[in-house]
């Protein structure tokens, strides 16, 4: 059979057809065609730092060639200018953080919501939030950075959970395993601690910046549960803040569908000290330190509480009376829980 090479030109799009393959790229939302790959492309945009072959082209068609003859290519970018063609072994779905703003590349992958991201002006991966993230195409969750307003110019790094009641979430509270130490002092809490990949605490400070912002609307909470047997629950209010100076913690109404009770609101199944809602937050150096003394952790206490989610974190789910990861309205006073996170998001103006 013989060979046939050509090539036009029609409202950008360039149709290569080579030895039975098609491709057809173009410069804005953009479609290639080969056997098993359909490319898309984001002008001016790169993603960076997974490379594993660099090699000078002709055009991006020929670079999108090479892509789809290797196995091991996921995504690769190729620059109008210098005629670079970069074959990438992961896409900007698997590493947001390294998916930037590059004058003069175009970034393909087989995702068809990668033209959600050409360049269009100067708030280009400037993300005020999770949920920002979210609507326009991230759904993955992991760590991202965000540039919210309080921070100046200045950015966060993140966990953004993707997945959990329509994603979103802004996690700022983890326990699993017990690995990070949450008998902390004031300044640690005030800053953060843990790592956003395992067990952290976001730090009081960013909390009070972020839930400071009602450009976006008001902020709900959401508390995720699990115990030694992987039942799961979980609690959700409106209307979430944190105050700043003394970190008060600011709720509005229990989720009625939520699942694991109301352990941070006033119930009045309950004498009135043990409520959460408005009061300072405590750690074993400041506020209502005997409380975090007593109960080794820090937390909004009222004598003390009916919830204690950064407890020590013990190995099994039956402990002593208020010890460990509570969560009474669940799972009682004599239950410390495996998992715990603690998540916010805005609900809009």
């Amino acid at each position: 059979m013989a060979k046939h090479n050509f090539v036009f030109e029609l409202f950008y799009v360039v149709s290569l057809v080579f030895q039975g393959t098609i491709l057809i790229v173009s410069g804005l939302g953009t479609s290639s065609y080969t056997r098993e790959h359909t490319f898309y492309a984001a002008d001016n945009l790169k993603l960076q730092g997974f490379a594993y072959a660099t090699k000078t082209v002709r055009s991006r068609v020929i670079c999108g060639r090479e892509c789809s003859m290797d196995e091991r290519c996921k995504s690769y970018n190729f620059n109008d200018c210098s005629k670079m063609c970069e074959l990438n072994l992961a896409t900007r779905r698997e590493h947001p953080e390294d998916f930037n703003a590059t004058q003069g590349s175009v970034y393909f992958d087989t995702d068809e919501d990668t033209p959600l991201y050409s360049l269009t002006d100067s708030s280009l991966n400037r993300y005020k939030s999770c949920k920002m993230l979210l609507d326009v195409g991230y759904r993955s969750s992991g760590t991202y950075t965000i540039y919210p307003e309080g921070f100046g110019n200045g950015s966060l790094r993140v966990y953004c959970d993707m997945e959990t009641d329509g994603g979103g979430w802004i996690v700022f509270q983890r326990r699993q395993d017990g690995s990070v130490d949450f008998y902390r002092n004031w300044a640690e809490y005030q800053s953060g601690f843990g790592d956003l990949s395992g067990e952290f605490w976001l730090g009081n400070d960013n909390l009070v910046t972020l839930t400071s912002d009602d450009s976006r609307g008001t902020w709900e909470l959401r508390v995720d549960l699990e115990d030694w047997e992987n039942n799961t629950a979980w609690a959700k209010y409106s209307d979430f803040k944190i105050s700043p100076v003394n970190y008060n913690l600011i709720i509005g109404q229990y989720n009625a569908s939520s699942t694991a009770g109301d352990s941070l609101g006033y119930n009045r199944d309950y004498a009135a000290y043990r409520f959460h809602r408005g009061q300072p937050f405590s750690t074993k150096d400041a506020a209502n330190h005997n409380c975090a003394q007593q109960y080794t952790g820090a937390w909004w206490f009222n004598g003390c509480f009916i919830s204690h989610l950064n407890g020590p974190y013990y190995p099994q789910g039956h402990v002593g009376y208020a010890e460990g990861v509570q969560w009474e309205r669940w799972k009682g006073y004599y239950y410390s829980l495996k998992k715990c996170s603690m998540k916010m998001r805005e609900l809009g103006p």
